[in-house]
């Protein structure tokens, strides 16, 4: 394996390599290094061949051998039973059993000259027999292929014929190997057994026989071999393109080497074949999407939201942010093909929740040096005002003029009446917010019952949800080029979450539940008698919406550690149709131009964290003409975020 990057890489891959070496126990290898697949794959098939037709030519012979040996066998027993059945031997043989027999000439040229062995010479004649042989019964040659052994001991044993018994055996004779039948010769009229008939087929015949036999069934099994050769070799060319000519080693090196680079990477990865069944799933996959399933399983099974899904079968190739748990992610999805072959889907998978989090606090952190760079060119103008009422003579103009600055901070300047709010981390939020409004010409307000008398303790979480909130609201105002209002108010006890798109503006149910929280200048029942400045900020918004000017109102009610969130626009609302979606991963009115992973992850995120704090957020109204603020109206409820009875 190549390396090229920097040192830190080199190191990484020298670990996996080592780590690969040690776990890997090199097999026993039945060829040497350098020979290739292909050719190993004939060999070895072409030898497997071979001898798979070796072992069944070898029985075949032997069987053959047996069945030939067997049917001579019956052959010469059926010559031996039609001879010994002949009345006439049968006569003569007990004629000749009858008389005392001595093995001289006289004796062996009258029995050469006899019925006896015309009839046995012109039956092996006939029949092609080795030898056809008839005895007395003591064994003694009646008639024989050789006249000059007639008379004599036979050279076998003849005791089982002669017992009455028939017997097919393979036997060495004095005329050689041969296949015999031996059939008891009984005196006419009894079944006295007074001599015997021998007939033998030669072994040579048997063999040029079981010869033709095996010449053919050669033929046959050559034919079979050169198939199986070439079969061998169109499977070996096969397999070379399927392997894409790797070898074994290289075959085996690459399984390794994947397995270590799946398991060991920081993204995850699904991967499907063309019919949309898993086919990998490494464990930051599994561990980023919270899913779970084996391999060969449809993709459906394993549990991917339904915004990964979608992501997973459209397979564009475009990177798209996902909301997945408390997670967000950004899934990309590729089709994979082979010379025009779709060979199946992958799916990768990037942790991004630690990135947008840090997004979102840089974006804050720049809103609010906007905010510096503004007042502090507010505060040298107003510094030039003051040099030059004071070298004017004028101190009393200036002593008023030092008394109004006195009576507006910084960040009362930025968005009056943030005072209400104690946790400095919210208040500069807040005012880097209402810079950020400004310049997309939005105003930004305080609603009347804002009230937090306590420090943040998951500022992350709070300034998710709010921010989320806010930016919807801005973007809804700002497109509908009118006012817009975001107003905070606080939620009654039982808020009703409902789906809400990340759409422009904030909106959800198009009616309101009996349930709902109180619209925005209404206080949480005992929250006016808990905090006591709440009740002088209860009035009614003292600035009208002028027409043409886009406002968002925000209202921000602490309850013991809970905070209530309003925000409130006064934008076109959300449509009838889209309302019950909004929450949707995925779900946006607005285009994804210059927004990487594309939009519609903030309402869902949002939700997802105040569901994870034990809260909700969920859309109050779709918007009404009837309100001041005309628009969407979103509220959330945030338990545990604040620390009760402790003041900043």
């Amino acid at each position: 394996m190549r390396t090229t990057g920097a040192s830190g890489d080199s190191r990484v891959v020298r670990i996996v390599l080592t780590v690969t070496a040690d776990a890997y126990t090199e097999p026993v290898r039945l060829f040497p290094r350098g020979v290739r697949l292909r050719t190993q794959i004939v060999l070895l098939q072409v030898a497997l061949v071979a001898l798979t037709l070796g072992l069944a030519f070898g029985v075949f012979a032997y069987l053959s051998d047996q069945r030939l040996t067997a049917e001579y066998g019956q052959r010469a027993l059926a010559i031996a039973r039609t001879v010994a059945g002949d009345p006439m031997v049968r006569a003569e043989v007990a004629r000749y059993a009858a008389l005392p027999l001595a093995g001289d000439a006289a004796l062996r040229a009258e029995l050469a000259a006899g019925e006896l062995e015309r009839t046995a010479e012109a039956a092996r004649q006939r029949t092609a027999a080795l030898f056809v042989v008839i005895t007395d019964d003591v064994g003694l040659r009646l008639a024989h292929p050789d006249p000059a052994r007639l008379g004599e001991q036979v050279s076998t044993d003849p005791s089982q014929a002669l017992g009455g018994a028939e017997v097919v055996i393979s036997e060495h004779g004095t005329l050689g190997d041969s296949v015999r039948a031996k059939v008891p010769v009984r005196e006419p009229g009894s079944e006295r057994v007074v001599g015997e008939v021998s007939v033998g087929i030669s072994t040579a015949a048997v063999g040029e026989q079981l010869t033709r036999d095996l010449s053919r069934a050669g033929l046959l099994v050559l034919g079979a071999l050169l198939a199986g050769v070439a079969g061998s070799v169109l499977l070996a060319r096969r397999w070379h393109g399927l392997t894409l000519g790797l070898q074994p080693a290289e075959l085996a090196e690459l399984v390794r080497e994947q397995d270590v680079v799946l398991h060991g990477i920081g993204i995850g990865v699904v991967a499907v074949d063309a019919r949309w069944r898993t086919t990998v799933i490494n464990d930051e996959a599994r561990s980023l999407l919270g899913i779970g399933g084996a391999s060969g399983v449809p993709v459906e099974a394993i549990g991917l939201t339904p915004r990964v899904l979608e992501v997973f079968r459209a397979a564009d190739g475009q990177p798209v942010q996902a909301a997945v748990g408390d997670r967000i992610v950004v899934v990309t999805a590729r089709t994979v093909s082979r010379d025009g072959r779709a060979l199946g889907a992958v799916l990768d998978v990037r942790d991004r929740t630690d990135v947008e989090s840090l997004t979102r606090q840089l974006d804050a952190v720049r809103s609010m040096s906007t905010v510096l760079r503004a007042q502090r060119h507010e505060f040298a103008n107003r510094l030039h005002l003051l040099s030059g009422l004071l070298h004017g003579d004028r101190p009393e103009e200036a002593a008023r003029h030092i008394d109004e600055l006195l009576g507006s901070g910084p960040l009362g300047a930025a968005m009056p009446g943030i005072d209400a709010v104690r946790d400095p981390y919210l208040q500069a939020f807040l005012a880097a917010k209402a810079a950020h409004a400004r310049e997309r010409g939005v105003r930004l307000r305080l609603g009347p019952s804002t009230w937090v008398d306590a420090n943040l303790l998951a500022p992350v979480d709070v300034t998710t949800v709010l921010g989320n909130l806010l930016d919807n609201a801005i973007d809804a105002v700002r497109d509908a080029h009118r006012p817009v209002r975001i107003a905070t108010g606080a939620p009654s006890t039982a808020p009703q979450p409902a789906g809400a798109p990340d759409a422009g503006s904030a909106a959800g149910d198009a009616t309101t539940r009996p349930n709902d929280p109180v619209p925005s200048g209404r206080l949480v029942p005992g929250a006016a008698a808990a905090h006591p400045p709440l009740a002088r900020r209860a009035e009614p918004a003292t600035s009208p919406v002028r027409a043409g000017a886009g406002l968002v109102e925000v209202e921000l009610v602490q309850e013991g550690s809970t905070l209530h969130i309003t925000v409130a626009d006064n934008g076109r609302g959300v449509a009838p149709g889209l309302a019950h979606a909004l929450f949707a991963d995925g779900m946006s009115t607005k285009t994804g131009a210059g927004v990487p992973g594309g939009r519609g992850v903030g309402l869902a995120l949002s939700r997802q964290v105040a569901t994870a704090l034990g809260g909700a957020v969920w859309l109050a109204s779709a918007g009404s003409p009837d309100r001041e603020l005309t628009g969407a109206e979103f509220i959330a409820r945030l338990p545990g975020v604040l620390s009760e009875g402790e003041s900043s």
